[in-house]
């Protein structure tokens, strides 16, 4: 057993929740709004954890530099705001382990670049039990992942040093975020990684192709 572990820390999009349902069905709405085709489920799903801005870039092949840009992005993030749980759930087996780590004496916390009006709400439907020990969201800090101020305010709302931390999370930033901050890492394979990235060189100290992996890899000796 890694026994210096004390605090599991997760991304939310695509590691704690699927949530790429529900924001592709805000994307495809704004872009039935602006008269356009919406996009097949499989070509958004693996963009999803890299925020609004990417959905934008997406839908309308833009970039930050268009003119329409911001109020197409506000526009997103309100009709999602107002649809966060229609199909959002945690992934498979997210449940169960949450009352395996309790039961090992160890708590949890999500650590996101969503921003806290959507986080908050969205944690708040999931009802998970046990309860978060901290929650940092996207504008909790001034700086966002990959720096990593919002790892290591997590860790202290957690009541942890940052090595006795483990962060799970599906995107390059996560494992860059968590390795400056002095954290062990994991790669969610199951989360939103698209077929252009290669996880194996992120530099993560383990892969996971689902959430119970997590136990696994804490019951080994580290």
């Amino acid at each position: 057993m890694r026994a210096n572990i004390r605090t599991v820390l997760f991304d939310l999009d695509g590691t704690l929740a699927d949530t790429a349902p529900d924001l592709a069905q805000a994307l495809n709405t704004l872009l039935k709004e602006e008269g356009r085709a919406p996009l097949p489920f499989e070509k958004i799903r693996p963009e999803v954890s890299h925020g609004a801005s990417a959905m934008i870039k997406l839908g309308f092949g833009i970039t930050t530099q268009d003119a329409d840009f911001d109020r197409l992005r506000k526009r997103f993030l309100a009709l999602y705001s107002q649809d966060l749980h229609t199909h959002t759930r945690p992934f498979p087996g997210i449940e169960t382990l949450l009352q395996d780590l309790q039961q090992l004496g160890i708590n949890w916390g999500i650590v996101t670049n969503k921003p806290a009006f959507l986080t908050e709400p969205l944690v708040a439907g999931l009802d998970l039990k046990p309860a978060a020990s901290c929650i940092i969201s996207g504008d909790t800090t001034v700086n966002r992942k990959p720096h990593p101020e919002p790892m290591l305010l997590a860790s202290i709302q957690a009541g942890s040093r940052p090595e006795q931390c483990l962060y799970v999370g599906d995107a390059e930033r996560d494992i860059q975020a968590g390795r400056q901050a002095g954290m062990q890492t994991l790669v969610a394979l199951f989360g939103y990684i698209s077929q252009r990235e290669s996880p194996d060189r992120w530099g993560a100290d383990g892969m996971i192709d689902a959430p119970r992996d997590i136990l696994n890899w804490l019951r080994r000796d580290g």
